[in-house]
């Protein structure tokens, strides 16, 4: 069976930091894209971050310069460095797995459990 799990969440006052680690396996991990998403309450799920297979990135403009995703294929392993964190950045984190064959078909989408991130003085 597929899992993904995150960790790495808590409580941190604004302008700290915080590295959110998602394990995987069940998955061919090389060829999934990554993503982190968040969800704060009474708000929609929203892209924070992903990564390709190919390691090309993209980025929420609200995270950008703050915000790094990386992927360490040897590990099956996917993280998002958090600095200088905001009140708004306070959500349920998400990591997604997704592969997609060339002609837009999507044949694999998983998520995690989540890990609450909380900015607050």
């Amino acid at each position: 069976q597929v899992q993904l799990v995150e960790s790495g969440g808590g409580l941190v006052q604004p302008g700290g930091s915080l590295r959110l680690t998602c394990t995987t396996s069940g998955i061919s991990f090389s060829i999934y894209a990554m993503g982190w998403y968040r969800q704060a309450p009474g708000k929609e799920r929203e892209l924070v971050a992903d990564i390709s297979s190919g390691n090309s990135i993209n980025y929420a403009d609200s995270v950008k310069g703050r915000f790094t995703i990386s992927r360490d294929n040897a590990k099956n392993t996917v993280y998002l460095q958090m600095n200088s964190l905001k009140p708004e950045d306070t959500a349920v984190y998400y990591c997604n797995a997704r592969y997609t064959r060339r002609e837009g078909v999507i044949v694999g989408d998983y998520w995690g459990q989540g890990t609450q991130v909380t900015v607050s003085s």
